[in-house]
């Protein structure tokens, strides 16, 4: 019941006020605070990098299962159903992006624009502007599209998101809720997050305050740069508890570049299905578990049963890596497999295939 959880936290401060208290009081035994913990404000860096961060308003045409007659008294409903049996609904949604270009290129999230008959793109000064998709990446969740622009736009950076570090401060911007453009601060959590959400999960969490809207909000370091994307968040009520995802800078910039060049990601795909081999398998590598009819691997001899151990003399040591070292083989290349079939190694080539739309 969510009801009882204000109480308790209510007791919980009541706990710790007065050992506050205690300390505050004892100023010989309480530690001094160190210099350059935190910054005093994010206001100066806030006010360079906000102008780049924008509303994304989408319109789609959905023809779900919910009854948009069910508010009506029970002797209209039926009227209504008849009325409109067939039509589909329109559903408005809304999310975040920013500016990488001042021509007009802006990144979202997939979820955001990847099923919009319309995108309205809203501006810090209060300006709107209709946009196009460039392309969108449904397994990593990024998505381009563009405005055009009478004037260069404000954007924004890349930073590393290989140099963050759990505990570095963190600003988070975006449209919460459809308000418009806010920002909220806390620290990376933790790394290489694994939500379930696709094969390639490598999360940055976040403890900035994330809800709905924010989706494709970026994420900022302590110097104004991108270095993350703001994709989802873990919550019982769909509300921030103050566990976000933001997808790693390091994944997004070259997917932005490839949809920027070519509208799609091209990955490479064997054609199997996988699983991690158990503990007590001391052999390693990773389980062939199906072949595809269609796939490059049955063309080149694997088979189900076969575990894979390396690709190009690469240790695999799980179905997820070997997932990532395919995939990021261009399509038309060859790989050579580590293969043990039974008691047997072998090294087996495969002419990669390009993965298929709609492939996990």
């Amino acid at each position: 019941m969510p009801a009882p959880a204000p109480a308790r936290a209510s007791r919980r401060l009541a706990v710790l006020l007065p050992a506050a208290l205690l300390l505050s009081c004892s100023p010989a035994q309480a530690p001094a605070a160190p210099a350059g913990t935190g910054p005093t404000s994010f206001a100066p860096m806030v006010k360079r990098v906000l102008p780049a961060v924008v509303n994304i308003r989408i319109t789609e045409t959905v023809s779900g299962s919910d009854d948009p007659f069910a508010f009506l008294p029970p002797e209209l409903q039926q009227q209504f159903r008849e009325r409109f049996r067939g039509r589909k609904q329109r559903m408005q949604g809304a999310g975040s992006g920013f500016v990488i270009e001042s021509s007009g290129y802006i990144v979202t999230n997939e979820h955001v624009v990847g099923h919009a008959d319309e995108i309205i793109v809203g501006f810090a000064d209060g300006s709107e502007l209709p946009a196009r998709v460039i392309g969108t990446d449904e397994l990593t969740d990024v998505a381009v599209i563009k405005v055009e622009p009478k004037a260069p736009l404000p954007y924004v950076g890349w930073g590393e998101s290989r140099g963050v570090e759990v505990g570095d401060w963190v600003v988070a911007a975006g449209n919460p809720f459809g308000l418009g453009g806010s920002i909220s601060a806390g620290i990376v959590s933790a790394r290489g997050r694994d939500i379930g959400a696709g094969p390639f999960d490598d999360f940055l969490q976040i403890d900035a305050p994330m809800n709905p809207g924010n989706s494709g909000g970026p994420v900022f370091n302590e110097q104004g740069q991108v270095i993350g994307v703001d994709t989802a968040i873990a919550s019982p009520t769909g509300a921030s508890v103050g566990i976000g995802f933001a997808i790693p800078s390091d994944i997004v910039r070259p997917i932005v570049a490839e949809l920027r060049e070519h509208g799609r990601v091209d990955r490479g795909w064997l054609g199997v299905s996988v699983a991690d081999t158990p503990e007590t398998d001391h052999g390693g590598g990773v389980r062939i578990a199906g072949v595809d009819r269609t796939g490059p691997a049955l063309k080149a001899g694997l088979r189900a049963g076969d575990a894979v151990t390396a690709v190009n003399g690469q240790p695999i040591a799980s179905a997820r890596g070997l997932i990532r070292a395919i995939a990021k083989t261009p399509p038309g290349s060859q790989v050579h497999l580590q293969v043990r079939r039974g008691e047997r190694e072998m090294e087996i080539s495969v002419t990669v295939g390009r993965r298929p739309s709609g492939q996990g």
